[in-house]
């Protein structure tokens, strides 16, 4: 078996489950082997329910709750009189250097994209309409969600545009649909042109029980400005979970990649 061994206690398994945690134990189990299966392990024998009793000392009640989580996920299959096996697969993988839609990214990689709306209004936002090059008193339309892959969480949002241009979308439920799609529908506009900075980010605690991640998984800030006929329409943030989701990008003689490094100046170390 790849990774660590099962023969008792926990050596080699990580920190022990949190027993003054809110999340039910058979919950951090799960997401303790879900960030496993990410890594690979178990792709040639899944423990069995003895072992993770003993490995994690929960009972063999606490078990099958986590592996009923993981089938439900599609991470683990039941073999009759075989126990569990991994299904294998990897994180959402995206394209760089094209405009791109996450819900398309996730039903692409065959995972069911669901949101939560946790805000959608109308307001004013000073830092916002700085990005969109507006008066600050400008009224913007901001939602907030909570993307989830196979109802897992995979992502924070929260875009603002200007209310001129995008009202309509007060009445859009964004539940299971992708934004770009209601966007043209209900406004008429597709966004053409942008640009995004990405940085690897430490979450804070919120952040962390929001995208049901440990201390030891780091998030991707993805901040996105987006032009419609030559004017800023959109301004995003996202937090993606950097376990569950890359970026790639590939490049070819004769073409450039614009890579642009966030500091002032690289310095040779030569």
């Amino acid at each position: 078996m790849r990774g660590e061994r099962f023969e008792g206690g926990v050596g080699g398994l990580g920190s022990p489950l949190d027993r003054d945690s809110p999340m039910p134990l058979w919950a951090q189990l799960r997401d303790r082997l879900t960030r496993r299966l990410d890594a690979g392990e178990f792709l040639d024998t899944f423990p069995t329910e003895a072992q993770l009793c003993a490995a994690y000392g929960v009972s063999r009640y606490t078990v099958r709750q986590a592996l009923r989580g993981l089938r439900a996920a599609g991470r683990v299959v039941a073999e009759p009189g075989r126990g569990s096996r991994a299904v294998e697969t990897g994180p959402i993988d995206q394209p760089l250097g094209a405009l791109y839609s996450l819900f398309r990214a996730v039903e692409a990689a065959g995972k069911r994209s669901r949101s939560v709306v946790r805000v959608l209004d109308e307001r004013c936002d000073r830092v916002a309409a700085g990005r969109l090059g507006l008066d600050p008193a400008c009224p913007l339309v901001f939602l907030e969600r909570l993307r989830l892959a196979d109802d897992e969480p995979l992502a924070f949002d929260q875009l603002w545009m200007p209310a001129e241009l995008a009202a309509p979308l007060l009445d859009v439920d964004f539940t299971n649909t992708a934004f770009y799609d209601e966007l043209a529908q209900h406004c008429g506009l597709r966004v053409h042109q942008g640009g995004e900075r990405i940085h690897a980010l430490v979450p804070t605690a919120a952040q962390r029980r929001l995208l049901g991640i440990d201390t030891r998984t780091a998030v991707l800030r993805i901040e996105r400005l987006a032009t419609w006929r030559m004017r800023p329409a959109e301004w995003r943030i996202s937090l993606v979970r950097g376990d569950r989701f890359r970026l790639s990008a590939a490049w070819s003689p004769g073409a450039d990649y614009p890579v642009q490094a966030a500091a002032e100046r690289l310095r040779s170390t030569g």
